[in-house]
């Protein structure tokens, strides 16, 4: 479940602006991104782009998140070296997008269903709950 959050709020350090940008697009389909959307997110050379359910999602490509220090510590104490240690690596690191991927689309299916599974007045109750307040006050 996606929260829609108002100005002012901030997710993770970084300022949420609630008024959506609107952006051109050329006749060669380019866009520019704003450059406060630039500097936030750390883009630099490549962005990801997806499409989730009817929205298009831009996003940073994130270099060296693939865990690749780990995975090659561990294959070097299981005791893989040479062209063992490179064929194992890849395979394994191949393996992480799509791991991820799944535990994502799992993960939302699982909100989904807990959504699904309540009245729209509950629904509602749990969308603008506001955690920050105890119970019972």
């Amino acid at each position: 479940m996606e929260t829609l959050l108002t100005k002012g709020h901030t997710v993770e350090g970084k300022y949420l602006d609630a008024k959506p940008k609107v952006i051109s697009v050329s006749k060669s389909r380019q866009i520019t991104l704003p450059i406060q959307y630039y500097r936030e997110l750390g883009i630099h050379d490549e962005v990801e782009c997806l499409l989730r359910n009817d929205e298009i999602v831009i996003r940073p490509v994130r270099r060296g998140d693939d865990f690749s220090e780990e995975i090659l510590k561990d294959l070097i104490q299981q005791g893989y070296n040479g062209e063992a240690l490179l064929t194992e690596f890849q395979r394994l690191r191949d393996g992480i997008r799509p791991a991820v991927k799944r535990m994502v689309d799992e993960a939302h299916q699982a909100a989904k269903d807990r959504m699904d599974s309540r009245s729209p007045e509950e629904q509602l109750i749990e969308l603008f709950r506001d955690d920050s307040v105890e119970q019972g006050d």
